[in-house]
């Protein structure tokens, strides 16, 4: 977001960010009023006179004007979440600006709960390219926009979204794929309100067998009719069809690359097995600097 601090809101919002801000603890009422003195003194908006004087930075406003917009984003030191989910804590960031914009052609290319398209599986020929990193990250994008979203961890040989999310994985997916109750393996975020999280839960030793199960398809039909949004993180394909199979009942998916690290004849390989299966690839993206 690069609009100007001068031409955000109008005084009524100028007067919510200071709230904003003092709730957060990012500013003292003594130091509030120094700002609404310099503001009027000066003519300024309640962002300028806070900068200028040096006591909160254009981080500080933006942070408060997300909120005053009901767009969720999260306080590092007050969130269990992992600060490597971007998308949460700094959503004016360029890696979140980058992140938005593929939301958006996720949403045109594949994305329409009318046509019954909720599911996208996100994969990658290898470990190590930021698959689980991206699937986190768009579960928050799309979240942002008041869709409900559920997260799915289908990588149940290396799981990671419950320590993206800060979540115990002690029940989740492969419970439910073992057809044993667990009415609370799916948890909520606190602080990001649309934003649903399924854990892979306790690592199996057959976790092939456990995903080509029908309950599979059928515990996604169920999230498809209780959320606008299902993204599965998956298993790298370099080694098993894991990520085949999800990629299949999703019926779509994100490939995942990493900028000098992958090998493409590696990631082209896995693309035509995907498509083989019957997965469209709904985009893909590439990580790194």
């Amino acid at each position: 977001m690069n609009a100007p601090l001068s031409s955000t809101l109008d005084p009524k919002g100028e007067q919510a960010i200071g709230a904003i801000l003092m709730a957060a603890g990012r500013l003292r009422v003594d130091e509030n009023e120094r700002i609404v003195r310099l503001q009027r003194d000066k003519g300024l908006r309640f962002g300028e006179a806070a900068v200028e004087l040096g006591l909160a930075s254009e981080h500080d406003i933006r942070y408060a004007m997300a909120r005053q917009f009901e767009y969720d984003c999260l306080q590092a030191d007050e969130s269990k979440v992992s600060s490597s989910v971007v998308a949460a804590f700094d959503p004016f960031s360029v890696q979140v600006e980058a992140l938005r914009a593929l939301r958006s052609q996720l949403m045109l290319r594949w994305f329409d709960p009318t046509a019954g398209r909720k599911l996208l599986a996100v994969v990658s020929a290898a470990r190590g390219e930021g698959r689980s990193w991206m699937a986190a990250n768009l579960g928050v994008a799309f979240s942002q926009l008041g869709l409900r979203t559920l997260v799915v961890d289908a990588d149940l040989r290396r799981p990671s979204q419950h320590a993206l999310f800060g979540l115990d994985n002690r029940s989740g997916l492969s419970a439910l794929l073992l057809g044993r109750h667990a009415p609370d393996a799916i948890r909520r975020v606190a602080g990001l309100r649309s934003l649903a999280v399924l854990p892979a839960g306790v690592v199996p030793p057959n976790p092939q067998e456990l995903l080509s199960r029908p309950l599979l398809g059928q515990l996604l039909q169920q999230y498809t009719t209780a959320f606008d949004v299902v993204i599965l993180d998956t298993a790298a394909g370099e080694r098993c069809a894991d990520g085949v199979m999800v990629a299949a009942r999703a019926r779509a998916a994100l490939m995942v690359a990493r900028r000098n690290a992958s090998r493409m004849a590696a990631v082209r390989r896995y693309a035509e097995r995907l498509r083989e299966s019957g997965v469209g690839l709904a985009g893909s993206v590439m990580n790194g600097d």
